[in-house]
């Protein structure tokens, strides 16, 4: 700003400066500031970005580091203390996020991930062994856990259980809520598939009113409205939990710009970019239907060779143009 202009405008709101004092001269300092130019946080759109992925490393990217995020999210075996690989992994993980003050969304999955092999848990084993991971990672500085994750695809045993799933969750509830009511919950997360509102419906139906209402929060994993641009599974996940609690809120638990995916999705970065351009417009859609919060997958790309990627890096590290482009998009947005 010109000296001209700072000597008009202070005597436009008359207030000499050699009568007023120090605090007088920060509050017009401050006045001036805001009106020539408005706070980043008011432009920003109120809608959470945050990664997901499970390599430690990522932390110690320097590109990881740019970008800011204050959010992270890893899944883990719902049995994993039962496994001391497993459990030194998350414990690495969940403790080098803290050290940087990043906030971690620990979410429950499965121990075997391939297609229809996993056994599903009943439900006093869940409240065993999730019970222990409960308590150890809230020891840690954990505050946001998903009760299951992906419920309804075929590499989680959940997939033909939507009532087991609504068990899973009053467990889940009863575990984190009873020590910690500012703690959070997902307590159903789906995939963007085929079927998923009949799922969500027998979900639903197996909850009493009560627990109906504690199932606010709703994970949301919508590759395929993001990557084919569409918006048909994202609208019916949102209108079928809403129909249930009006109170909803959603978190895209796991999203992002496909840079390989089987045959569907053949290797190319720039595609993958675009479509991280479709994933904040989903979000942003549907923000006043509750819609809070996103968390892309993954940070670190698996390359080519590999049948998923949707890294926002090279296996080594170095930038993709989706990290090009969301470093640009999240000036928009909240971390």
């Amino acid at each position: 700003m010109g000296c001209g202009v700072f000597q008009s405008r202070m005597a436009r709101l008359r207030l000499p400066l050699a009568a007023t004092g120090l605090a007088a001269v920060l509050t017009v300092l401050a006045l001036l500031v805001a009106a020539v130019a408005p706070g980043a946080a008011e432009a920003r759109t109120n809608i959470r970005v945050g990664i997901g992925d499970q390599q430690v490393a990522m932390f110690d990217n320097p590109y990881f580091q740019r970008a800011k995020f204050k959010r992270v999210r890893y899944f883990i075996a719902w049995n994993a203390m039962d496994d001391a690989g497993q459990l030194a992994a998350a414990d690495a993980y969940v403790r080098r996020a803290r050290a940087s003050g990043i906030q971690v969304f620990l979410h429950v999955s499965s121990d075997d991930l391939r297609i229809k092999k996993a056994k599903l848990p009943s439900v006093s084993r869940y409240r065993s062994k999730v019970g222990r991971l409960v308590r150890h990672f809230r020891a840690l500085g954990v505050r946001e856990f998903g009760a299951w994750n992906e419920v309804n695809h075929a590499s989680q045993p959940t997939w033909r259980s939507p009532k087991r799933a609504a068990s899973f969750f009053k467990v889940m509830y009863r575990l984190v809520k009873g020590r910690c009511r500012s703690c959070t919950v997902v307590a159903l997360d789906v995939l963007d598939q085929r079927g998923v509102e009949r799922y969500m419906r027998s979900f639903y139906r197996a909850l009493s009113g009560t627990w109906r209402r504690r199932a606010r929060t709703v994970g949301i994993h919508n590759y395929g409205d993001v990557n084919r641009k569409r918006t048909r599974f994202t609208r019916n996940i949102i209108r079928t939990a809403r129909r249930y609690n009006r109170r909803s809120r959603f978190w895209f638990t796991e999203t992002g710009g496909l840079v390989k995916f089987g045959r569907s999705f053949p290797c190319n970065q720039r595609r993958a970019a675009n479509r991280l351009r479709q994933m904040f417009r989903l979000a942003k859609r549907y923000r006043r239907q509750g819609v809070q919060r996103l968390y892309i997958y993954n940070f670190t790309g698996a390359g080519c060779q590999a049948r998923f990627d949707a890294g926002l890096t090279n296996p080594d590290g170095t930038p993709r143009p989706g990290y090009t482009y969301l470093r640009q998009a999240l000036r928009h947005y909240k971390r």
